[in-house]
């Protein structure tokens, strides 16, 4: 069922085209695909051509914030790169020696890679070598977690896992928007360089760019996210994916499952939008 809404805060954010009575859809069918996969969560798409938007439980995406988990890796990226402490997606940071769980982190990795397997060790060494000051004020330009309190770093290279920051599904919806319309306050270099690592898929029918994020919320729940967009047509979408469950869940695949779900539910990835 879509329940239709005005929601003038939304055109805020998003920066939507206008305010009218039907550009904000509640679609109450998305709710299946969460409960099939165990979870409770938030999922958004936004039509930039129609400024319209569709989106399941909106008062968890507009309200609810949480720890950004490895999707900061865009503005680490952004920030690093702006800096000149990544050089570009080639630059290498030595592997430390520690073994960790994920097999693909135990070695030397150039930006590209560690980006695409989301290695930890390497965005935490590029966080130190940015330092705290200039993370700072780079979080305070970009407005970034502090819909309902500044964003303010406790140890620069856990920050953005360990819940001292945090960013509503919104907030990352307009992250990845900007992001994809160069409307960030970094250079244009700076800035397609993040968007090609973000490129996931690409095919005749559509591409998709996105980074996901894994973490723990303070109750010790799982917490994923999946935030980006998909192209068709040559026409964007961005969306953003919140999802939360039991402190076991799988997911690395459930928002997978549930990303590919409501993009299939909503007609996506058919080359027919």
């Amino acid at each position: 069922m879509l329940r239709c809404f005005s929601y003038c805060f939304l055109l805020m954010v998003l920066a939507f085209a206008a305010c009218s009575p039907n550009n904000v859809e509640v679609d109450d069918r998305l709710e299946k695909i969460f409960e099939a996969n165990g979870v409770k969560g938030t999922f958004g798409i936004y039509d930039n051509g129609q400024g319209s938007f569709i989106v399941h439980d909106l008062s968890r995406f507009k309200d609810s914030a949480y720890l950004p988990a490895s999707t900061f890796k865009i503005v680490n990226s952004l920030i690093g790169i702006e800096s000149g402490k990544i050089v570009d997606e080639k630059m290498i940071i030595p592997w430390d020696g520690k073994t960790r769980q994920i097999p693909e982190w135990n070695k030397n990795l150039d930006m590209t890679e560690a980006f695409k397997v989301s290695a930890v060790p390497y965005y935490q060494e590029v966080a130190r070598r940015i330092g705290k000051d200039t993370m700072q004020r780079w979080l305070d330009t970009l407005g970034y977690g502090s819909r309902y309190n500044k964003a303010v770093i406790n140890t620069i290279d856990t920050f953005w896992l360990d819940n001292s920051v945090k960013v509503t599904a919104d907030e990352q919806l307009g992250l990845v928007k900007k992001l994809y319309f160069d409307q960030l306050p970094f250079q244009k270099r700076t800035m397609r360089i993040v968007k090609d690592v973000m490129q996931q898929e690409k095919n005749a029918n559509y591409s998709i760019s996105y980074k996901t994020g894994w973490g723990k919320t303070e109750n010790g729940n799982a917490l994923g996210w999946v935030i980006g967009w998909i192209i068709e047509n040559q026409h964007p979408y961005f969306f953003a994916l919140n999802v939360e469950g039991p402190a076991d869940t799988d997911m690395v695949k459930v928002r997978l499952n549930v990303l590919n779900g409501a993009l299939d539910q909503l007609g996506f990835r058919k080359g027919k939008k």
